[in-house]
């Protein structure tokens, strides 16, 4: 590894990147039969690494040079950061795109620093699974860096593996006789991942019942199932507690759903509130367009006169919405109309 600091001489710079030894590839050809297909995959493969390790230490030192010029302009330049902004455009670099870099060297250095993590081991690290691992928890950072030490190559698949376990086996939602399955390899870990975020939004006392099921027989379809079932429950708790409609008229929410639950149609439940939520949505949204287009025509009115016939065509015609009565068609034949009266406090 070649280090500089700020003060080193910038054609040394020049020369050390005008070293091609990392992309000096001799590509297997195509073409050529003789080269088993797994040996052609591995080579590739290999190349791949190598340009997937420099772009990662690339990008961690971009992230380091935006950052001390974002720093130094906040020191030294004017509030609004145009000093920064400037750099920024004639480098052809967006906002957005700065700040994930920079967002990848905080997160490189704190690795570092922490001493979770030696400079040597980010080479075992693809690009995308690096960000995935600086987002991760502290100890599923623990997890994964103890694997990039010992030299395991690090993918986002291997972080979402290990992500998985560590939910599997460290959450308090999962009964001992799935975390047992689940520590001998019997159920495998991605299946439990998405149990586990079903469950934390569900209140105790459903956990419970799903609990004692997947408990009972703690297999894969069960998982599966009870997933499926964590999901919906939390969709209905979620579109029922935002349905006015429902929380104004007392009813007991947790009996329905119970209710729903013993007859096997909570999927349909669920789905139900949740269109109920949509639809106050719409009428509220409707209600505030048709007064704004109301308001709008009335404007225009008084703008007019008698001397612009068009305009006030124009207007004739938009009566069929901005009137109490809204008509519209739903095709272009007209076969198929609605109306909708809009009778509200305000024109009482």
């Amino acid at each position: 590894m070649v280090n500089f600091d700020t003060a080193a001489d910038t054609d040394e710079l020049i020369a050390a990147l005008e070293i091609p030894a990392d992309f000096n590839f001799e590509l297997p050809d195509p073409e050529d039969e003789t080269i088993q297909e797994n040996e052609f995959q591995q080579k590739l493969d290999t190349f791949w690494q190598v340009c997937d390790r420099f772009d990662l230490q690339t990008d961690i030192w971009r992230g380091r040079i935006l950052r001390a010029i974002r720093d130094r302009e906040k020191k030294g330049g004017d509030s609004r950061g145009s000093g920064f902004l400037n750099w920024l455009k004639v480098r052809e670099i967006t906002k957005s795109q700065a700040y994930n870099l920079i967002q990848l060297a905080n997160s490189a250095d704190t690795l570092l620093s922490s001493g979770q993590l030696d400079p040597e081991s980010i080479n075992n690290f693809s690009k995308r699974a690096f960000v995935e691992t600086a987002k991760s928890a502290p100890e599923i950072q623990k997890l994964i860096t103890e694997a990039a030490q010992k030299g395991d190559r690090i993918t986002r698949r291997e972080v979402k593996q290990l992500s998985e376990e560590w939910t599997a086996m460290s959450s308090d939602l999962l009964p001992d006789e799935v975390k047992e399955k689940a520590a001998n390899g019997s159920l495998p870990a991605r299946h439990l991942a998405p149990l586990v975020k079903e469950l934390e939004k569900l209140p105790e006392t459903h956990i419970e019942t799903l609990q004692k099921e997947i408990a009972e027989s703690p297999d894969v379809d069960t998982v599966k199932a009870v997933t499926s079932g964590a999901r919906s429950l939390a969709k209905y708790l979620d579109s029922a507690a935002q349905v006015q409609t429902l929380r104004k008229a007392g009813l007991d929410l947790e009996m329905a759903l119970d209710e729903a639950l013993r007859l096997d149609c909570l999927n349909t439940a669920a789905d139900l509130v949740k269109q109920a939520g949509q639809l106050e949505q719409t009428v509220a949204k409707l209600y505030t367009t048709w007064k704004r287009l109301g308001n709008l025509a009335d404007r225009l009115y008084v703008d007019t006169g008698a001397s612009n016939p068009h305009l006030r065509s124009m207007l004739s015609r938009l009566e069929l919405l901005t009137g109490e009565i809204i008509e519209v068609e739903l095709d272009e034949g007209g076969e198929h109309l609605v109306r909708l009266k809009i009778i509200s406090d305000q024109n009482q």
